[in-house]
C-alpha cells in the first residue's frame, strides 16, 4: 500500500453499504482511489455508486451524441449501468467522415515527410509505457478493465503489464526503425532502387471486448507509428478503457487530432467505412463480422478473427502437474474468453493413465466467481452454452468430464452466460464424422473445451482434423519428442504455435508475433513484423539521374 501513493483502502462503511456484496467481492483485490490520475476522468472504484459518461473524440474535440447507450454491470442484474456512452447514429457521422478525409493517402508522416513525428511518437510511447508500468498506472487500468470485462486481478494486471512492455519496446528511436527501408544498386551509374514503408493514411480499428486495453493499444500504436490517422471503434461494452488510454496519450504529448474515438453500434461503423475514404481496416473479433467487413471494404481489411485452438499432447508423458495447470489456464482463464483459448485438447492415449484429466478437473474446481477466476460470458447465454454441451453429449461415446452446469449463487445478468468450466470428451472417430465435425470444432467463446485422444496409428486422423478446421490462430504441441513434434508442425499452419513440454495456446505477449496464418488477410500484433505488415505498404522509388556524356541515341525499337 505504501508503494501506491494514489490509492487507499476501501471507502467508509457508509459507502460500502451502498454497494452490493458482489461488487465488494469483485474488487476485493482493489483499492479505492483517493484521487484518480490527473489525465483521467473515470474512477473505477465508483462503479455501482455513480455512472461515468464516455465521450467520442473527433477532430481533436471530445463530443457526445444525441442518444446514449447504457453499459450494464456484467456482474449484477439489478445494479446501475457502469457507464453511459454515445450511441452515435449514421446522421452524426459527418465530423468523422470529414476527419478521415482530411488525411491524405501519404499519411500524417512517412519516410519523406514530417519525419520528426517518428521521434515524437517514440517519446509518447515511452511516457505512456512508464505510466502503465508504474504501480499506480497498472492498478488504475487493471480496475478499469475489471469494471467492464470481469476477469481475475492477475489476468487484468497482466494485460496492463504486456501493454506497458510493448510501449517501452517502441520508445525513442525504435519507432523510426520500423520504417527502415533498403536500397539496391541499379543497372548503370546513377540508378538505384529504394524501398520504403509507407502508411495507408485514413485507417480504422475495430477492437473486441475481451482485451479492452491490450489489443486496441497494440494495434493503435502500430498504426500511428507507421504514419496513419486512425478512427478507433472499440466494442460497445468496454469503450471506457480506451477513452482513458487516449486521454493518457494526450497527456504524454500525442496531438489530439491524431486519433478519433467512435462509440457506436457495429452498423454505424460499417456506414463510416462506406462514406469515408478509409483505406485499411483492422478487425479483431468474430469470423462472421470479419467476412462481412471483407465484403464491405472490398478486401482492404486485416483480420484477427475466430480461432478454434487445439493442443496436442504427444506420446512422451511427463511433468503432468505442469501440463494440467497449463491446460486449465489455457482453457479457462478469463472464463475462456480469449481468441487463443484452448478449444480442443487432443491427447495421446499414454496421457489417459497419467492422472492428467483428474488434475485438470481438480484445478478447474478451484475457480470461483468471488475472485473472478470464472465469471460472466459476454457473447453467449447460459442456455446457449448448455445446449451446445448437450449437443456434443449426444454423440456416441461422448461423456462429460467436468462442468455442464450453471454457476451457483451468481448475480450475472440473463443476457450473459454463467457456467462452470466445462469439458466434453468426444471419441476421435466420431468427431471426424461429417455429421459431428462442425459442431465439435465450433468456437464457443467461454469456459468450454472438447477433449479427445489418439493412438500412434491415429496421428494421421489428428492431422486430418487440424487440416479441416477453418481458422488457424494458435496451437500447442506438448512434446519433447523431436520426431513427433516435427511431424505435427510440418503438417499444420496455425500462425502462433508453441512447441515443447511447456507449450500453451494462450500466448500473446509483446515479445513475439501473435496472429493467424493461412489467410492473406491475417493480421499480426505485437512485433515489428506485425506492425509493418498490417500498417504499412511497400513503395519502391527508383532514382535514375545521371546521363553519361558519351550517350548516343539508339535506333528506334
Amino acid at each position: 500500500l505504501q508503494a501506491i501513493s494514489i490509492f487507499r483502502i476501501w471507502r467508509t462503511t457508509t459507502m460500502l453499504s451502498r454497494i452490493s456484496i458482489r461488487t465488494v467481492q469483485r474488487f476485493q483485490s482493489a483499492r479505492s482511489f483517493a484521487s484518480i490520475p490527473s489525465w483521467a476522468n473515470f474512477d473505477p472504484s465508483l462503479c455501482g455508486t455513480s455512472t461515468h459518461e464516455v465521450k467520442n473524440l473527433v477532430g481533436g474535440e471530445w463530443t457526445t451524441a444525441s442518444s446514449k447507450m447504457d453499459v450494464i454491470d456484467p456482474m449484477r442484474k439489478s445494479g446501475p449501468p457502469i457507464v453511459t456512452q454515445p450511441a452515435t447514429s449514421v446522421e452524426e457521422l459527418a465530423p468523422f467522415i470529414e476527419s478521415m478525409n482530411s488525411c491524405p493517402k501519404t499519411g500524417l508522416h512517412n519516410p519523406l515527410k514530417n519525419v520528426d513525428r517518428y521521434l515524437m511518437l517514440g517519446h509518447v510511447s515511452r511516457k505512456a509505457g512508464e505510466v502503465l508500468l508504474s504501480p499506480e498506472g497498472n492498478e488504475y487500468f487493471t480496475q478499469a478493465i475489471m469494471s467492464c470485462m470481469p476477469k481475475s486481478h492477475a489476468q487484468a494486471s497482466g494485460e496492463v503489464r504486456v501493454t506497458a512492455n510493448f510501449l517501452l519496446n517502441f520508445s525513442s528511436d525504435n519507432v523510426r526503425f520500423l520504417a527502415r527501408g533498403f536500397s539496391v544498386p541499379g543497372d548503370h551509374d546513377g540508378q538505384q532502387s529504394n524501398g520504403y514503408r509507407f502508411p495507408y493514411g485514413p485507417s480504422m480499428i475495430i477492437s473486441p471486448f475481451n482485451f479492452p486495453l491490450e489489443i486496441p493499444v497494440l494495434q493503435l500504436m502500430g498504426a500511428l507509428f507507421m504514419g496513419n490517422k486512425v478512427v478507433l471503434k472499440p466494442h460497445e461494452k468496454v469503450g471506457v478503457v480506451m477513452e482513458q488510454y487516449i486521454r493518457l496519450l494526450h497527456d504524454c504529448g500525442l496531438p489530439m487530432s491524431d486519433v478519433d474515438l467512435l462509440n457506436s453500434e457495429g452498423p454505424v461503423a460499417g456506414e463510416l467505412l462506406k462514406q469515408a475514404n478509409i483505406r485499411v481496416t483492422q478487425f479483431t473479433g468474430s469470423s462472421k463480422i470479419g467476412e462481412l467487413l471483407s465484403e464491405q471494404t472490398r478486401g482492404k481489411v486485416f483480420l484477427e478473427d475466430a480461432g478454434f485452438d487445439w493442443k496436442i499432447l504427444g506420446p512422451d508423458v511427463g511433468d503432468v502437474d505442469y501440463v494440467a495447470w497449463q491446460c486449465d489456464q489455457d482453457a479457462y482463464a478469463c472464463t475462456g474468453q480469449k481468441c487463443s483459448a484452448q478449444s480442443c485438447l487432443i491427447m495421446h492415449e499414454n496421457w489417459s493413465k497419467s492422472g492428467l484429466l483428474e488434475k485438470m478437473v481438480e484445478n478447474a474446481s478451484k475457480r470461483k466467481i468471488d475472485d473472478i477466476t470464472v465469471g460472466p460470458v459476454l457473447t453467449h447465454t447460459t442456455a446457449d452454452i448448455l445446449a451446445h454441451t448437450d449437443r456434443l453429449l449426444s454423440i456416441p461415446g461422448a461423456k462429460l468430464l467436468m462442468g455442464g452446469k450453471e454457476l451457483a449463487s451468481h448475480d450475472i445478468p440473463d443476457c450473459y452466460g454463467a457456467v462452470e468450466p466445462t469439458a466434453v470428451f468426444v471419441p476421435l472417430e466420431e468427431m471426424l464424422k461429417p455429421e459431428h465435425f462442425d459442431e465439435c470444432v465450433k468456437e464457443l467463446f467461454g469456459p468450454f473445451q472438447v477433449v479427445t485422444e489418439f493412438s500412434d496409428a491415429q496421428l494421421p486422423m489428428v492431422l486430418e482434423a487440424c487440416e479441416r478446421m477453418s481458422h488457424h490462430l494458435t496451437a500447442a504441441v506438448v512434446s519433447n519428442d523431436s520426431s513427433f513434434r516435427r511431424e505435427v508442425l510440418a503438417n499444420t499452419v496455425n500462425g502462433t504455435t508453441y512447441a515443447g513440454r511447456r507449450a500453451r495456446t494462450t500466448g500473446a505477449p509483446q515479445n513475439h508475433w501473435f496472429g493467424p496464418a493461412g489467410d492473406p488477410r491475417g493480421a499480426g500484433i505485437g512485433s515489428p513484423e506485425a506492425i509493418k505488415l498490417v500498417w504499412s505498404c511497400h513503395r519502391e522509388i527508383i532514382e535514375d539521374s545521371y546521363v553519361p556524356d558519351d550517350w548516343v541515341q539508339p535506333e528506334v525499337s
